[in-house]
């Protein structure tokens, strides 16, 4: 029997397999790496006599039982990591202190800070909208949760409710309410905006009605749903009717249900935590413009979500603390991406997304989408001679860039804020990923597909996908064939300068 595992197609094959099991180890064990390449140094002639040693091996393989067959295949899967690891030298990014933290605090809704708020006596209040203003939900007494459903991959009770056609994240919200996952919510404040998440909070309330029985979806006796309507201008008529609509559908009930201070003074101290919340947000971000950035896409996109689920109160010391530990965060000694993007579009609230981005070789450095940090984390500004209340309406109006306005100059505007974003990061591409079935995305992505390439020459990669990514193979595919169109330009760019 001929033997296939000749020395230099073995050094070879580490070679070849490097850029993405080496990215892919960076990402999800990047300590081991490092454990790696401390005992066993950054040498190629280390992996070279790793390399020998088991061709040695392989001499044995061909002769003995398929127990041992098993026990040396798994000794070159080995050899091939610590090879992978000794080509470089494992120079990655340092991992932030808190990073499993705050992953672990995104595995479920009713996470440790939740709980740690409720038993602190203060009311959990869910939303799902950015134009449910959080930091009308963080007055004393009480804190916003902004809902997800992570893992959630088979909503099959919830499209017995509602409809197979209908956005998935909607629908992965009512399965994880049927399963008793937001028993911990005290109060549910619903904005009349996506068609598909009113639904969802429409099963959630409680109707009263002789005609049909409720269901007692939320096991909480205290529980309530407020609904809540929104604009589709930006002018001071609307401004007034949406501070309206948020005294009486929001400030109240929280109020009256459970005793909340909204006086102005409450509300002022409110927009300053948001606005330390936000500065601090808006720093950590800041990073990913640089040249070489020292934070990834992933990393911020956990470290947003976090400063959205949690109680403010709770997450801000580990905010504080990540902002400062970023001041001395030193950068890849190597680049490990081959292209910045923009990711934009709908609900986004899976980080593992951006991971697989990043997998492919791109770097995400701006967030344009539900979820993200470019809308959720301007700072709020009191006008003088303006009371708080107006100016938070005034402010989720204007900061809004959500596809539901449909006035040509709003569509414009649009288009322009994600060519400057482009540009502020230095960004090379743009991705644009909306869920399915979305109603406001479905048209905004295909628009901004054509026009972002057309108007503004920025590379554009449209992806339709569902709430949890199950067909992950097929979007690499084309995450690896757009960064590579990307790379091609450049050298196109280049070879004509």
């Amino acid at each position: 029997m001929k033997n296939s595992f000749q020395k230099p197609a073995f050094q070879v094959r580490f070679f070849r397999q490097y850029r993405t099991i080496r990215l892919q180890l960076c990402i999800s064990s990047r300590s081991q790496i490092k454990d790696l390449d401390a005992h066993l140094g950054a040498s190629w002639k280390i992996c070279a006599l790793i390399s020998s040693l088991f061709l040695e091996i392989h001499k044995v393989f061909l002769q003995k039982s398929a127990i041992i067959r098993t026990q040396i295949f798994s000794g070159f899967a080995l050899a091939e990591l610590c090879g992978i690891a000794l080509c470089e030298g494992g120079n990655g990014l340092k991992d932030l202190k808190h990073l499993i933290f705050f992953e672990n605090l995104l595995q479920e809704a009713n996470n440790d800070l939740v709980k740690q708020g409720r038993a602190d006596g203060k009311r959990a209040i869910g939303y799902t909208c950015f134009f449910m203003p959080e930091v009308l939900l963080d007055l004393p007494g009480c804190f916003s949760v902004r809902l997800r459903a992570p893992r959630c991959t088979s909503p099959d009770i919830a499209t017995y409710y509602m409809s197979a056609r209908t956005c998935h994240y909607a629908r992965s919200l009512l399965e994880r309410a049927l399963e008793g996952g937001f028993n911990f919510l005290d109060a549910q404040m619903a904005t009349e905006t996506c068609t598909a998440t009113c639904r969802f909070q429409e099963h959630l309330q409680q109707k009263h009605l002789d005609s049909v029985k409720d269901m007692r979806i939320i096991e909480n006796d205290d529980f309530f749903v407020e609904f809540t309507d929104v604009p589709f201008k930006k002018n001071n008529i609307s401004v007034e009717y949406y501070a309206e609509q948020l005294e009486h559908h929001v400030l109240r009930p929280l109020h009256e249900h459970f005793g909340i201070d909204i006086s102005d003074g409450a509300l002022r101290e409110a927009i300053e935590q948001q606005n330390e919340v936000s500065r601090l947000i808006r720093e950590i971000g800041d990073y990913r413009k640089l040249d070489n950035p020292t934070i990834t896409g992933y990393e911020f996109h956990v470290i947003q979500l976090v400063s959205l689920v949690c109680p403010k109160y709770l997450i801000l010391p580990y905010l504080r603390e990540t902002a400062e530990e970023m001041k001395t965060r030193e950068p890849d000694m190597k680049k490990e991406f081959r292209c910045k993007v923009v990711l934009s579009g709908s609900e986004n609230d899976d980080p593992d997304f951006t991971k697989l981005i990043e997998s492919c070789g791109a770097r995400v450095v701006a967030d344009r989408y539900c979820y993200g940090s470019q809308e959720t984390r301007q700072i709020i500004e009191i006008r003088e001679g303006e009371d708080p209340l107006r100016a938070i309406a005034r402010h989720y109006l204007e900061q809004s860039i959500c596809p539901r306005f449909m006035d040509q100059h709003e569509m414009r505007a649009r288009k322009k804020r994600l060519a400057d974003l482009c540009k502020e990061y230095h960004a090379d591409g743009l991705i644009v990923a909306s869920n399915k079935f979305c109603e406001y995305w479905s048209y905004e992505r295909v628009i901004d597909t054509v026009i972002m390439q057309r108007d503004f020459g920025i590379p554009v990669c449209s992806i339709e996908k569902e709430y949890i990514n199950a067909a992950s193979g097929q979007l690499r595919t084309r995450f690896q064939a757009f960064i590579e169109s990307v790379e091609i330009k450049h050298i196109q760019k280049g070879a004509q300068s």
